[in-house]
């Protein structure tokens, strides 16, 4: 368990309440909350790449109280598969959170 300040216990009822609440018993439980957060009202939905490249514990940016030793994860290039870039995209694109196409007009000026 690590670093954490719960119960093992406690660890585990969050884990099945979460895997019940996002319908995710069959499939990698991060693509369920990254769906969830995607589909939310939130204006802005940030996702962390260690949860689109499948990461564990070992990857975490930083833990809470810890004075030493945050903020050593680094992305490493080609660690993100094209079929997870695709997957991020459709969620994007099927709940709303792709930018829209610039206006023929707002194009002609850029064009100058």
């Amino acid at each position: 368990m690590g670093d954490s300040t719960r119960s093992q216990d406690q660890v585990d009822a969050e884990r099945d309440f979460a895997l019940r609440y996002l319908d995710a018993k069959d499939k990698p439980i991060q693509w369920a909350f990254i769906r969830a957060l995607m589909a939310s009202v939130a204006e802005i939905a940030v996702v962390p790449l260690q949860d689109v490249l499948g990461l564990g514990s070992e990857a975490r940016m930083n833990l809470p109280g810890r004075a030493a030793g945050n903020w050593l994860w680094r992305y490493a290039e080609g660690e993100l598969r094209d079929e997870d870039a695709a997957r991020l995209r459709e969620l994007a694109d099927l709940f709303g959170r792709l930018p829209a196409p610039p206006k023929a007009a707002d194009a002609k000026e850029g064009e100058s």
